[in-house]
């Protein structure tokens, strides 16, 4: 075994950016292909939905906007599940079986909500001084999971106070949703950017495995046959 993933690593891609690109198995190709639809599914009806209900706030229907407040509750939460899975599929397998794949630290540009931005800028300077790829890699998972955490949890306190009519300028509320919906769809892009990593670092006979757990988690789009794409339903 310790043979086999020696080979594999020399054969390996040097960067994330040449992961990217990157061949991998047609079976791996296939769970990655039918996961990322699966985020970039519930990422576009989330963002329609919040493109919407802006568009009512511009043209001064607030109470409109207000009754989306529910759904748009569940769009976020739908999405933030879904990326934190992939997340800690990644963890729990790369923590058991060794795997680290490539890693590039957290870009606070990339991010426009302060809670974010605070915590991708410590991830950027952790990567600096922290010389072990493995503790970069889980540093990396952990900083992703606390932003989704503080997204989910400042969307709801502000949904919750449109519902009840608390703010005083809804319109700027809704901003603010429009600024945790960019912050999540960035937790979306490097989650899956990490997961084409971490395929590039499987060894084939460890995919059937992260599969099952990835469809645990997910069931609904990721379950097929071995060997066949999933159907994304």
């Amino acid at each position: 075994m310790g043979v086999t993933r020696a080979k594999r690593a020399g054969q390996r891609s040097r960067t994330v950016h040449e992961d990217w690109s990157a061949w991998i198995p047609n079976e791996m190709d296939e769970l990655f292909d039918a996961t990322r639809s699966d985020l970039e599914a519930s990422n576009y009806i989330l963002s329609i939905s919040l493109d919407e209900a802006l568009s009512l706030c511009r043209r001064g229907e607030f109470e409109t906007a207000k009754q989306r407040a529910i759904v748009i509750a569940g769009l976020f939460d739908r999405l933030a599940d879904r990326v934190r899975h992939v997340i800690q599929t990644i963890k729990d397998h790369g923590s058991h079986f060794g795997i680290v794949p490539n890693v590039q630290p957290l870009s606070a540009s990339n991010f426009r909500g302060a809670a974010a931005q605070r915590v991708s800028v410590m991830d950027s300077l952790l990567a600096k001084v922290l010389f072990r790829e493995r503790t970069r890699f889980f540093h990396k998972l952990s900083a992703l999971a606390e932003i989704i955490e503080d997204v989910q949890n400042e969307v709801r306190a502000i949904l919750a106070e449109i519902s009840e009519g608390a703010y005083e300028f809804p319109d700027r509320a809704w901003q603010l949703l429009e600024v945790l919906g960019y912050d999540l769809n960035t937790c979306m892009g490097e989650s899956t950017i990490l997961l084409k990593s971490f395929f590039c670092a499987l060894p084939p006979e460890e995919l059937e495995t992260f599969r099952q757990k990835l469809v645990q988690r997910a069931p609904s789009r990721l379950e097929g046959e071995p060997g066949r794409a999933p159907f994304p339903g």
